[in-house]
């Protein structure tokens, strides 16, 4: 199984376009399930003193652990730039789902990284701290992260639809994250 995560929880976020894209090419592409986690549907009370105790998670936390890590061979996060990263949020549920099931969950897992930024770098910074992030827990990170940058270029403002340039670079990411 792949898991595309759009990870950012603001509501009405840009990045999320860009993972549906790429959920959707995926599922044109191959025969094994694929399926999307938006961070910005989940319920954001799950923060609590309890999220570091295997046995009182939040069931939310629980829920993104057990439906969209365990079963999951690959996994493609797009990431877009908060203050020179990655959203705090995507730190936060991976920080409190290492505490149960913590091999099963990342280690040996293939992991891909689209950076989505406004501005000129893609979030070269975000991504990379991103991927030290990951290879800690054990994952190996695909070499091609991809910046997207000027998304307000790349994104129709009226549909949501990406630019020829943004879908090209996309498939080219698709295409080797296949091979990986």
């Amino acid at each position: 199984m792949i898991t595309i995560i759009s990870g950012s929880n603001r509501k009405n976020n840009k990045t999320v376009h860009f993972a549906k894209h790429v959920c959707d090419r995926l599922s044109e592409q191959v025969e094994t399930e694929v399926r999307f986690l938006d961070l910005s549907d989940l319920d954001t009370n799950m923060v609590s003193e309890t999220m570091y105790k295997d046995s009182e998670q939040p069931e939310i936390i629980r829920y993104v652990q057990d439906t969209y890590f365990i079963p999951s061979t690959k996994l493609w996060f797009f990431v877009p730039e908060y203050n020179g990263s990655y959203p705090g949020i995507l730190k936060l549920i991976l920080d409190s789902m290492s505490v149960r099931d913590y091999d099963i969950s990342f280690g040996g897992k293939k992991a891909c990284i689209t950076g989505i930024a406004s501005g000129r770098a893609g979030n070269l910074r975000g991504m990379d701290h991103l991927a030290d992030v990951l290879n800690h827990l054990g994952m190996y990170v695909h070499p091609n992260k991809n910046p997207i940058s000027s998304i307000y270029k790349e994104l129709s403002k009226e549909s949501n639809t990406l630019s020829e340039d943004a879908m090209k670079s996309l498939q080219k990411q698709i295409d080797q994250f296949l091979g990986f």
